[in-house]
């Protein structure tokens, strides 16, 4: 089996990947050769096993052990094109997925032992051959459809129907792609890079963007059909954070997690942070607050564990953040927050009140997770809201007003990248058959 790397003939592949590999090249070709035999190394690892436990473990049910079998064989574009159509958004998937929960977590070498490194494979090939992928799709067929909302799902659907035929036009209220993956999760986990080469793949499938654009004031979705748009699909996420409902939040030194990792740039919180919710948005806080200069940064769980994928768990503890278990806050002062112990039973969390303590820190970050903003549904009426909060829909995406359709964070809450995908396929479906439908009965 051949190098995925060029390197001058007869040269030696070291196969410790703890030891420093320097045949006289330069330090990006030497950064490649150890990335590439690492991913060879893992996918030499694999046992294709017959039932792979790891695709029933994607959510997206990822081909992996044919991923891996065309890694082997140097064919990566067929594999890269494979991950393409099953998941549009594979290389930001490989990066940004909770790999310990799903594919690496079911692989049986994991039960005695380490399991297969599946995301640094995916990453290899999604990321290497993302720009030669030769993207098929069917003649235009006239009928247009408006994508709000450039997130996951929005982008997700955009290329499904693209690739179909349709003429998309997608809106977003920002000047970039990508939603909560631009905007909510920091660039050292999911490099910006990365979306604009969406961008720009995109634009050359002939999709359209309005950018800085919103719809639910001035332009309504009575508008979209007016102009000829046969069906609409509302991705626009969860941007509104959810709050602790308890006395200070609105104090100077309180920052919500949504907005903080926006742009971290603009917000000074000082040398010390005390961070209050246990999902990846806070760890998101507490690793980006480390890189911008804070010297203390703990983050308190009601609970006695974390809700965040193990690995960001663990690379925060890495990057020095401190961890209190079983404490929240129940008031904000201007000096920090009141601290108070939990107990949980039967899976319901008591605050012991009479515990509180100040907790004197320069700023308090709150990453209780986030919920949709209300403008769309409070602008276009016939629009409905479920019981959390969350736009309502029905069985099969569509939203309580005809050819209007659903998914991501803006219907579930917020969620993963690879959840928003994963039914967004499903969306799409529906939205195809919609408008076929409508020539029927046309």
């Amino acid at each position: 089996m051949s190098i995925l790397v060029s390197r001058p003939s007869k040269m030696p592949v070291d196969r410790n990947p703890t030891i420093s590999i320097n045949y006289n090249v330069t330090s990006f070709e030497n950064e490649v050769l150890c990335m590439s035999i690492h991913e060879l190394e893992e996918a030499n690892r694999c046992l294709q096993c017959k039932k792979p436990l790891c695709r029933e473990g994607c959510p997206i049910h990822t081909n992996i052990p044919e991923m891996i079998r065309l890694f082997k064989e140097n064919d990566l574009l067929t594999a890269a094109q494979m991950l393409f159509d099953n998941n549009p958004l594979s290389v930001v998937c490989s990066l940004v997925c909770n790999h310990a929960a799903q594919c690496e977590g079911h692989c049986v070498r994991g039960i005695k032992g380490a399991p297969v490194h599946i995301s640094a494979i995916e990453n290899y090939i999604s990321d290497s051959c993302f720009d030669r992928l030769k993207i098929q799709q069917a003649p235009s067929n006239g009928k247009k459809v408006a994508i709000i909302g450039a997130g996951p799902a929005g982008i997700t659907i955009a290329i499904i129907l693209a690739k179909r035929g349709y003429q998309i036009t997608v809106f977003e209220s920002r000047d970039k792609i990508g939603g909560i993956m631009r905007y909510g999760i920091p660039d050292f986990r999911l490099p910006r890079y990365i979306l604009d080469r969406f961008e720009e793949r995109m634009k050359a499938m002939g999709i359209k963007f309005r950018f800085n654009f919103t719809i639910g004031g001035n332009i309504t979705l009575k508008d979209l059909f007016a102009d000829g748009y046969q069906s609409v699909f509302i991705g626009t996420g969860a941007w509104r954070p959810k709050r602790m409902r308890i006395p200070g939040e609105t104090f100077g030194n309180v920052h919500y997690a949504i907005s903080y990792l926006n742009n971290p740039d603009a917000v000074d919180l000082g040398q010390s942070v005390a961070i209050f919710g246990s999902g990846n948005s806070a760890m998101d806080v507490a690793r980006t607050a480390v890189r911008h200069g804070c010297k203390s940064v703990t983050v308190y769980v009601r609970r006695d564990h974390v809700s965040a994928s193990q690995d960001e768990y663990e690379y925060s503890l890495l990057d020095g953040v401190k961890y209190e278990f079983n404490k929240t806050a129940v008031a904000i002062k201007d000096e920090g927050p009141m601290v108070a112990d939990t107990k949980v039973e039967d899976g319901h969390v008591t605050v012991l009140e009479d515990t509180a303590r100040l907790v004197p820190v320069d700023s308090v970050v709150i990453a209780v997770s986030q919920v949709p903003k209300r403008r769309l549904v409070e602008h276009n009426q016939g629009l409905e809201l479920n019981d959390r909060g969350n736009l309502k829909i029905l069985e099969y995406g569509e939203t309580s007003l005809p050819g209007v359709f659903a998914s991501g964070d803006v219907v579930t809450g917020a969620k993963t990248v690879v959840h928003a995908v994963e039914y967004s396929k499903k969306i799409a479906d529906e939205m195809d058959l919609y408008m076929k439908n409508l020539d029927k009965k046309g």
